[in-house]
């Protein structure tokens, strides 16, 4: 994928995440994923194991564009606790790097009253960039 990671001169770096990103290729738009598995069960109420589940959807989903984590370009984050997040970062940072290795796209976390799914205590939403092979690009892709 051609992206560029955008880092303003003088500027900190961010840990775990991206202050920016500029991207060319396909966008794929994740909706937002929950704690849930494919049978729409939440599978626990513990909010790390939520998060695990949530990231884990949003894997399953990139899979069928054919993209994968590297791909992320960003990530936003609804919690409905600032203190339940917060008391579970290291479990949740230890997960997402087992599951998208080191690739911090640009990230948000807002802190929301509630989600539609009542038992939920995370969502999720994803956009990715994929880069087309360049015969797909030119139109020589399979039977051209």
């Amino acid at each position: 994928m051609s992206r560029t990671i955008l880092q303003p001169p003088g500027w900190m770096r961010p840990r775990g995440y991206a202050n920016g990103i500029a991207a060319e290729g396909r966008q794929v738009f994740v909706a937002g994923q929950i704690g849930w598995d494919a049978e729409q069960r939440i599978v626990s109420d513990d909010f790390a194991i939520q998060t695990r589940q949530a990231l884990a959807n949003i894997i399953d989903v990139l899979a069928c564009a054919e993209a994968g984590p590297a791909h992320l370009v960003r990530l936003t984050w609804y919690v409905t606790s600032r203190e339940e997040y917060n008391a579970s970062l290291a479990e949740i940072g230890a997960t997402y790097r087992e599951l998208f290795g080191r690739n911090f796209p640009t990230m948000s976390v807002v802190v929301v009253a509630a989600l539609l799914e009542p038992r939920a205590k995370v969502e999720i939403e994803a956009t990715a960039v994929v880069t087309e092979p360049s015969s797909r690009r030119r139109g020589r892709g399979p039977g051209r």
